[in-house]
């Protein structure tokens, strides 16, 4: 399994008065190659599991492995450098950086990395030409539109080629058509053999025929696999 969660625990604020259990005894098993949709009322507890899946922070108690690295023996610098090389983030509002040109915001992940700017314009050329925003590389990405934003979110997460693309309701702010546009490229990446999270409420992800699996969120518990 690439991501393999057993009797995962989160605890905020851990002994004081606003301490919250955000995760209760978590089993989660996902296979390489796979497509699964996380889905769960604001509060449930999913964000804070994708935030684990994403090699933001480990938990506080039980073993999540992720792409063979066990996260609670990580010290945090070594947490984020496994999660730069091994997942790419899509986020519910893109968090593009307006300013910044198309071109700049699909590199940004590899700033830390220590690659010539030669060398990241060249890994970034495949995925302009692929996603069709070539001719925009070098507008600011406050000007292009809502479908290009979309692509350079894609284009981005990718820069990497991680292992695991984790998108947190992407399609919240699509219509139907960027929403069905944006599903073919994840069931395309996962016939690449990418491993895809989603978590979201929308019924065109909910109920795609890509996934692999579906499973419920309800109170800091993975409920049910409903697929």
């Amino acid at each position: 399994m690439l991501i393999e969660l057993t009797d995962i625990v989160k605890i905020y604020n851990q002994g004081e008065v606003n301490e919250v259990r955000a995760l209760e005894g978590v089993q989660l098993s996902v296979a390489q190659g796979t497509m699964v949709c996380l889905k769960g009322a604001s509060g449930s507890g999913k964000s804070t599991l994708l935030s684990i899946i994403g090699c933001i922070y480990p938990p506080t108690s039980g073993r999540a492995v992720i792409a063979g690295t066990q996260l609670a023996r990580l010290p945090d610098r070594f947490l984020t450098i496994h999660r730069r090389q091994t997942i790419g983030f899509i986020f519910q509002h893109f968090n593009i950086l307006p300013r910044l040109s198309v071109l700049e915001n699909i590199i940004l992940p590899l700033m830390p990395l220590g690659f010539s700017p030669a060398r990241r314009r060249a890994m970034a050329e495949p995925l302009l030409e692929r996603y069709g925003i070539h001719h925009r590389r070098n507008f600011p990405a406050g000007e292009i539109s809502g479908g290009e934003l979309q692509r350079v979110a894609i284009a981005r997460a990718l820069i990497n080629d991680p292992p695991i693309i984790i998108a947190d309701e992407p399609t919240a702010h699509l219509d139907t058509h960027l929403s069905r546009e944006f599903l073919a490229t994840m069931r395309e990446l996962k016939g690449e053999g990418k491993t895809i999270i989603i978590a979201s409420h929308d019924p065109l992800v909910t109920e795609d025929a890509g996934l692999d699996r579906r499973y419920g969120v309800q109170d800091g518990r993975v409920t049910q696999d409903v697929c």
